[in-house]
């Protein structure tokens, strides 16, 4: 097989100091994934530095569980996630509905299908409808996630890396590491591993400051002992929530409780 010069030539990431063969990655899935690759590599050496001096801890914070006011967005919860074990070896599992209302009226994730008449009445209890809604993010595939999209035919729908109005898909770099703005104060942002795909939505503003509402990066508060079991790539993954946890203020996970993250210097 010949290549040309060019093709052959390698290239050379100056603020890791990795040598890529670019000939390798002359698909789209080779670049997303060597990509994935180089900012796992120096994430975690920057987690490496910051694990050195900084301490931190979480706590679920029931009091937040009634919403979170800001300016201009705020953020509630319409229903709370769960993921129970069965004895029988199956579980039972349906994801955390959340609702970013300011400018854009953002909803994140809409539970499973059994969950739509909940849905419509937890829109209808804040003087919503369906097409009141502006924009969509199923944060990952799961059905437990995105088992009501029909409802919001009108609205911007955004799974994983996947951007429709209508019929019309949208480019976007979700897939190559870069977050997609909503506005100057929400975003989604890609956070892989759980799946291959995965989004969360930040929020910026806040009276608690960030809120990252992260689909399954965190099952849970206290998820330490289980959510490897349920990712595709953990090491991947496992960067996605040391950065969530060094930005974020406030997360809102996708199977339990929200959580507050406590930061402090170590002496």
């Amino acid at each position: 097989m010949h290549f040309s010069e060019e093709e052959s030539q390698f290239s050379l990431s100056k603020s890791s100091g990795y040598v890529i063969p670019w000939v390798l990655a002359r698909t789209t899935q080779f670049r997303r994934a060597l990509v994935l690759t180089l900012v796992s590599v120096i994430s975690r050496q920057s987690l490496f530095s910051m694990e050195a001096t900084v301490s931190i801890t979480k706590s679920e914070c029931a009091e937040l569980c009634a919403g979170i006011e800001g300016e201009p967005y705020s953020v509630s919860v319409l229903k709370e996630g769960y993921c129970t074990a069965q004895p029988d070896g199956t579980f039972r599992a349906d994801g955390t509905i959340s609702l970013v209302r300011g400018p854009k009226t953002v909803l994140v994730d809409t539970g499973g299908p059994w969950d739509r008449e909940l849905l419509l009445s937890e829109l209808k209890e804040r003087g919503l409808s369906p097409a009141d809604v502006t924009v969509v993010v199923g944060t990952h595939g799961h059905s437990d996630h995105i088992g009501n999209l029909n409802l919001f035919p009108r609205a911007t729908v955004i799974v994983g890396c996947d951007i429709s109005e209508g019929d019309r898909y949208l480019p976007n770099q979700l897939a190559e590491g870069q977050p997609y703005r909503l506005d100057e104060h929400v975003s989604v942002i890609p956070t892989p591993g759980h799946t291959g795909r995965d989004v969360s939505v930040q929020v910026k503003g806040t009276s608690v400051g960030t809120v990252l509402i992260a689909g399954d990066l965190f099952e849970c508060c206290a998820d330490e002992d289980s959510w490897r079991e349920l990712s595709e790539n953990p090491e991947v993954q496992e960067v996605g929530r040391q950065k969530a946890l060094r930005e974020a203020d406030v997360i809102i996970p996708g199977h339990g409780r929200l959580f507050r993250v406590h930061r402090a210097p170590l002496n």
